[in-house]
C-alpha cells in the first residue's frame, strides 16, 4: 500500500490535530465510523459551543482530516479515513531507519484497538 502525503500535507493535518477539542472531536468521528455524527451531537459530547465547534470543524475540513454531507437539515460530518491512513502511513513509512523492530509494537496497538480485535 503506497502513502502518498507529503511533508506538507501531514504538517497541515497534524497541526489541525495540535489542539484539545479539535483532537477530541476527530476522535469521536472516528469513533463514529462512516455514518458520522451531526454538529449538534458533536457540541455536545465534547462540550462546546457550536460556534467554537464550527471553527473547530472548519479547521479539520481544512486539513482534509473531516468530511461533511447535509442530511436533510443536518449537517452529517465524518472522518475521512483515507486521509488518516495516509497520515499514519507518512508518520512511519520510513520507520526507525530500517530498524522494523522498533515499529513492530505498532502492530500490536492495532491488534489491540478495539474495531481491529
Amino acid at each position: 500500500m503506497g502513502f502518498d502525503m507529503q511533508l506538507p500535507d501531514a504538517v497541515d493535518s497534524l497541526s489541525a490535530l495540535a489542539h484539545a477539542s479539535r483532537l477530541a472531536v476527530y476522535r469521536l468521528l472516528v469513533n463514529a465510523g462512516a455514518d458520522g455524527m451531526a454538529a449538534g451531537e458533536i457540541a455536545k459530547a465534547i462540550d462546546v459551543l457550536p460556534n467554537t465547534l464550527s471553527n473547530h470543524l472548519t479547521i479539520l475540513g481544512h486539513a482534509g482530516l473531516v468530511q461533511s454531507r447535509r442530511d436533510g437539515r443536518s449537517i452529517i460530518y465524518s472522518a475521512d479515513y483515507d486521509r488518516m491512513r495516509d497520515l499514519l502511513g507518512f508518520l512511519v513509512s520510513d520507520c526507525c531507519g530500517g530498524h522494523p523492530e522498533i515499529c513492530a509494537p505498532l502492530v500490536a496497538i492495532g491488534e489491540k484497538a478495539d474495531c481491529c480485535a
